[in-house]
């Protein structure tokens, strides 16, 4: 490296949790801003158009899950100096993408076909085009989350989120419908792209070393292979709900998808921005690995579970309140994709110590037994209970196939399953409790406007108990990453 990339690399590198800090304020900034735009963008164009628009959004998640061939990630747990992989990263995020994007343009007819809305070819394409502005950037946000450089990555996401909502709701309100979407979502892309470039802690090129690519291939193809089968096992319900059930009760399925969703991604997306660093960085030190995994779950679940069991709980009246009645049918699938949703945090959080690891062909094994059995699952749902049943085929898989795979897998690297759970176990019955109330209050109290809010203190309340009972292990969490500070001072 040289002595200016290693200057711009050292210069201001904050830990663990300072990056957590921040990446948790920009997901909850984004998730309000865009909370609001959504309600009016889901009220303007309707189950039918917004059924049109989850077509496309399944189509783009589906080659956003392998654009990069898995080689980012690299740049993150690295061991070394990162410039000698990023140009070659680079090049091979650029090409995969680029060959990704075409083959999904030549396909969109036949895969909008499939789903039943051949009207949606044209949306799909749009977002496709999406595909190419990421791999472009894949280094760049890679090196950007190697560093724990959170609060710029805050800044750019914002411009992204607004820019694209701000865009697609201005053009919905003329009439585009579920174009608006696709064209606000690409621009954001466009811009968003432009600033992680500059951003960049090294400067951004392409390139190609024989003496990297190859490992890089051996290390990134597993992981893409797993990645396309996490996107299977996290969106065939999805596909199951609109090419049997059609593209209107999509909507309805993706609208209680995005909102259990919602609570995910305030704590999930910040936390896997930050864990495969944390995890990196005390790479060398095993027990201190064991230990953030068993801490990590136990301060994830008490900050999560019982917000999740108070949505399940009052599922109805927050369907009601937020989307209208139009979108009331979405409720009878919310509460069971809480439960999804809230496996899904800790399935991801043990992904992501694992392949720290090394051990990216185990969890592509993984997720290729859960897909195997949520398939057929996804398939007697949808016959027998329509709509609900998709969302309960999908939780209980999550509950019984997937999260367990995925422990018995730490119990094979030193983890106990029993310490796992120990440390989940207050949190799941203060859950029960968040759950109960809400439930309660939803059936006596029948104006949304003062039930949710009753729902709602009561869970924050628990979580900020469980938190505070757990301030050891958050002090624990804040010294991971003053170790890869030292270290990369150090190199």
């Amino acid at each position: 490296m040289t002595a200016t990339n290693q200057r711009k690399l050292q210069d201001s590198v904050p830990g663990a949790s300072s990056a957590f800090g921040w990446s948790l304020v920009n997901t909850i900034a984004s998730r309000f801003g865009t909370l609001g735009i959504g309600i009016v963008l889901a009220r303007v164009l309707g189950p039918e158009q917004f059924g049109t628009f989850a077509v496309a959004l399944v189509a783009l998640m589906a080659v956003l899950s392998f654009n990069e061939l898995g080689v980012s990630l690299a740049i993150v747990r690295w061991p070394t100096d990162p410039a000698q992989i990023a140009p070659t990263v680079n090049t091979i995020s650029v090409v995969s993408s680029s060959i990704i994007a075409a083959l999904g343009w030549i396909g969109a007819p036949a895969f909008t076909a499939l789903m039943g809305n051949p009207e949606a070819t044209g949306v799909v394409r749009i977002l496709i085009l999406s595909v190419l502005v990421n791999g472009a950037v894949a280094g760049p946000a890679a090196l950007l989350q190697r560093n724990f450089r959170e609060r710029t990555r805050m800044g750019i996401d914002q411009v992204n989120v607004w820019v694209g909502a701000l865009v697609a709701l201005g053009l919905a309100l003329t009439g585009m419908g579920a174009m608006a979407l696709a064209i606000g979502r690409l621009l954001g892309a466009l811009l968003s792209g432009a600033m992680f470039i500059k951003a960049s802690p090294l400067p951004y090129r392409l390139g190609w070393s024989r003496e990297f690519a190859m490992p890089l291939m051996r290390f990134g193809l597993p992981l893409a292979g797993t990645s396309i089968i996490v996107f299977a096992v996290g969106y065939t319900d999805q596909l199951v709900a609109g090419s049997i059930l059609g593209a209107t009760v999509l909507g309805f399925y993706v609208l209680a998808f995005n909102l259990s969703s919602w609570p995910v991604s305030i704590v999930s997306q910040p936390l896997r921005r930050v864990a495969p660093a944390a995890f990196a960085s005390v790479q060398g030190d095993p027990a201190r690995m064991r230990q953030s995994v068993i801490v990590l779950f136990g301060v994830v679940g008490a900050a999560t579970i019982p917000a999740f069991f108070a949505i399940a709980g009052a599922s109805r009246p927050l369907v009601r309140l937020v989307y209208g009645e139009v979108w009331l049918p979405a409720a009878a699938a919310l509460s069971w994709l809480v439960i999804a949703a809230l496996c899904k945090i800790f399935n991801e959080l043990i992904y992501d110590y694992i392949v720290v690891l090394g051990r990216t062909g185990v969890v592509f094994l993984i997720q290729c037994c859960s897909l195997a059995v949520l398939i057929p699952a996804l398939l007697l749902g949808a016959h027998f209970g329509g709509l609900a049943g998709v969302a309960m085929a999908q939780a209980v898989v999550s509950v019984v196939v997937v999260l367990p795979l995925y422990l018995w897998q730490l119990r094979k690297i030193g983890i106990g399953v029993g310490t796992v759970l120990r440390s989940l176990s207050v949190p799941f019955l203060a859950g029960i409790g968040s759950g109960a109330f809400a439930w309660m209050i939803s059936n006596v109290i029948l104006n949304p406007w003062i039930s949710l809010p009753l729902s709602g203190s009561m869970a924050i309340g628990l979580i900020s108990v469980l938190l505070y009972l757990r301030r050891n292990d958050l002090r624990f969490l804040k010294s991971i990453g003053g170790l890869s500070t030292s270290q990369e001072k150090a190199s």
